[in-house]
């Protein structure tokens, strides 16, 4: 019974560990860290285009479809010119019979001229009366003043062919820039109204290079200023790591527009979260980044290289002198505790300047006996007797 008794006391004090707390350690290595503002991002084409139409009618022929590369000039769709074209003859009829005009003025005038010129040759020797040479100036000048309204409708009838012209060039719906078809909003045989609003017919996109817009929270816009490193990744590959310079950062949110729009918004939108957005672009040769894809973005604050780190849980209290009180253990087990000073923090690694040597170990917190145990498989049961 006394062996019995002595088992059992030596497994509860020495063998079964109890709840007493158990210090967990991290070696002091070396590796890279950096201190960077997390965001979340959508990407968008460097150059979106919404190409519409600038005269109503239907659309006859559509020569693209989605996912198709246009150049420049390139013809898209080609509505229906029968009106504009009946505009533009009317027109330059118009400016014929103008000109036509202006010839008849001119002889008119050209008459009006010689017969002034008989009168006034007749004025010294009184071969004629007063009244037949003011008659034959008054005529002159009226034959000049025809001339010159003729030669005003003449230029307004030139404007209206013009403009005829302009919107007879309207009905062929050609790409302003080299591109990708995006998106087909209206279909062929369908008809638009440009006298409402401008009707998009398709929409351009440059996929080469793309703007990534990165939504930064207000308590981290300030630490972010163009120039900065920053990388993002896309969630359908994650392992590929996009690299680019932070271009722009907006000066205001973009819910500034509700707020110049109506004054009510101020009042709810003062308890919600405020962004500003981040913009940098990233070329995209091989094509596999697409608009309104989600970016997990990254803009590296500070990074050093190849120095010593430890986890930024072994660091204790701050000192006045800018030091953290870091606990080591040596290989005896013996514990104690160094003044560390401490470069980048990002709140998962400690950049290590001065206090510590690479191997050291330093505690990093305490794990209770119940954690040892469900982490090895289990308590340790009684001694069998």
């Amino acid at each position: 019974m006394g062996a019995l008794l002595l088992a059992l006391i030596v497994w509860r004090f020495f063998l079964s560990g109890g709840d007493e707390a158990a210090l967990l350690t991290a070696e002091v290595g070396r590796g890279d860290i950096e201190q960077t503002v997390e965001a979340t991002g959508t990407l968008e084409p460097k150059e979106l285009i919404s190409v519409g139409a600038q005269v109503s009618g239907r659309i006859e022929t559509l020569n693209v479809e989605i996912g198709q590369t246009v150049r420049k000039g390139e013809l898209i769709a080609q509505i229906d010119a029968q009106t504009q074209t009946n505009t533009l003859r009317t027109a330059r009829a118009e400016l014929a019979n103008m000109q036509a005009q202006r010839l008849a003025q001119q002889a008119s005038l050209t008459r009006a001229e010689l017969a002034f010129r008989r009168q006034q040759a007749l004025v010294p020797g009184e071969a004629t009366s007063m009244a037949d040479f003011e008659a034959a100036e008054a005529d002159l000048k009226s034959a000049r003043a025809q001339l010159t309204v003729t030669d005003t409708q003449i230029q307004q009838a030139r404007v209206a062919v013009n403009t005829a012209e302009v919107n007879l060039g309207y009905t062929q719906i050609v790409a302003p820039m080299d591109g990708v078809v995006v998106a087909v909003v209206t279909k062929q045989g369908q008809t638009v109204n440009a006298n409402q609003s401008a009707p998009t017919i398709v929409i351009l996109a440059q996929l080469d290079i793309m703007e990534i817009k990165a939504e930064i929270s207000e308590a981290d816009v300030i630490k972010v200023e163009p120039g900065l490193p920053v990388y993002f990744t896309i969630l359908g590959d994650p392992e590929r790591r996009y690299e680019a310079k932070l271009s722009q950062v907006e000066p205001a949110p973009e819910s500034i527009v509700n707020e110049v729009d109506s004054s009510s918004t101020s009042s709810s939108s003062s308890s919600s979260a405020i962004y500003y957005n981040a913009l940098f672009e990233v070329p995209n040769t091989d094509g596999k980044l697409r608009a309104l894809m989600t970016a997990q973005v990254s803009i590296v604050l500070a990074s050093k290289k190849d120095v010593l780190t430890i986890p930024s849980a072994a660091l204790g209290a701050k000192g006045k002198d800018g030091r953290y009180a870091v606990r080591v253990m040596d290989a005896d087990g013996r514990i104690a505790t160094r003044q560390v000073q401490i470069g980048l923090n990002n709140n998962v690694s400690a950049e290590v300047i001065a206090g510590l040597k690479q191997g050291e170990k330093v505690i990093v917190g305490e794990a209770s006996a119940t954690t040892r145990s469900s982490s090895s498989g289990g308590p340790m049961g009684p001694p069998p007797f």
